[in-house]
């Protein structure tokens, strides 16, 4: 049995329009409505057919949904949230995507005081943007965190977690304030921190821009690729959990002045049981199938 059978979807980018291709790859029944406020997008998308429909305003695209799907940058959650309150239905569920929870379930819960609200994150993604970087398969063996109020009705809860697991996801539930500290560590502050050593090596004056393009090594090179991510959306993402970011901000300045002191004394011990921890924490993320096992990331070189 399907958990919705009428899904919209608002915003059309990398996570919206994955979605899109998730559904029809998993749950090909379900009929799908869609907007996006760039009028190109909405026209990308109708040529690329990932949808039933696109409609030109975000009311239109809910009227008749059952689950409706907030897929835009945090920051604009609010007002898009806003935009649909006229039209919808009474018995829809509202969820979205944005990677800070606590902020947005406020926003939502404000422009839509009455209605049925699961928020969620899934935990995926890459430096890709647009409608046509989206694809079926981003979901697949990936976690998907749903943060609901405490009182919001179990049975919608499990409605929406069996939609992600539809889509190959993993689920867990947890508090939105727990999942901003979470995601702190795990994605920004680590977003955080290769924009700016990439903006460090840009700005060095006795380094050219052109041999840190020449000579970038894995470990700038990976740098590279998070840093390469959506400007909008971690603009938003950084103003919309401050609190959590500028707490663990505050925890890694302590541990890097640490790493400096042993550094400057010559203390090989600390440095070497470090890298010892942050190996094994590696070799986990591996076991549980989060990452590539494969030198080099599974890059190829031909």
């Amino acid at each position: 049995m399907l958990p919705f059978s009428r899904v919209a979807i608002i915003g059309l980018g990398l996570i919206g329009s994955s979605i899109a291709r998730a559904v029809r790859q998993h749950m090909p029944t379900v009929h799908l409505t869609a907007h996006d406020a760039d009028p190109a997008v909405r026209a990308r998308v109708i040529e690329l057919g990932i949808v039933d429909d696109v409609a030109d305003t975000p009311g239109a695209a809910v009227v008749d949904a059952d689950l409706v799907m907030l897929c835009v940058p945090v920051g604009a959650i609010g007002s898009a949230a806003e935009a649909i309150a006229a039209d919808l239905p009474a018995d829809a569920i509202v969820s979205d995507v944005g990677g800070a929870k606590l902020s947005v379930s406020e926003a939502m819960r404000k422009a839509l005081p009455n209605a049925v609200i699961v928020p969620g994150h899934p935990v995926a993604g890459t430096e890709h943007s647009g409608p046509d970087a989206g694809f079926a398969t981003l979901f697949h063996g990936r976690w998907c965190i749903l943060t609901p109020e405490e009182g919001t009705s179990e049975a919608a809860v499990e409605r929406v977690k069996a939609f992600w697991e539809k889509l190959g996801s993993h689920v867990e539930i947890m508090t939105a304030r727990h999942h901003d500290l979470v995601l702190a560590v795990t994605s920004h502050v680590p977003h955080l921190i290769a924009y700016s050593i990439v903006g460090t090596a840009s700005d060095l004056e006795d380094v050219t821009q052109g041999e840190v393009i020449k000579y970038s090594a894995g470990g700038f090179r990976d740098f590279t690729r998070i840093a390469a991510s959506d400007p909008t959306m971690w603009r938003d993402v950084f103003l919309n959990n401050r609190e959590a970011v500028l707490e663990i901000l505050q925890r890694l300045t302590e541990d890097v002045t640490a790493l400096q002191r042993a550094i400057r004394w010559g203390d090989g011990d600390t440095l070497f049981n470090l890298f010892t921890r942050t190996r094994a924490i590696r070799r986990s993320i591996i076991e549980q199938g989060q990452d590539d096992a494969r030198p080099d990331f599974g890059r190829t070189h031909e």
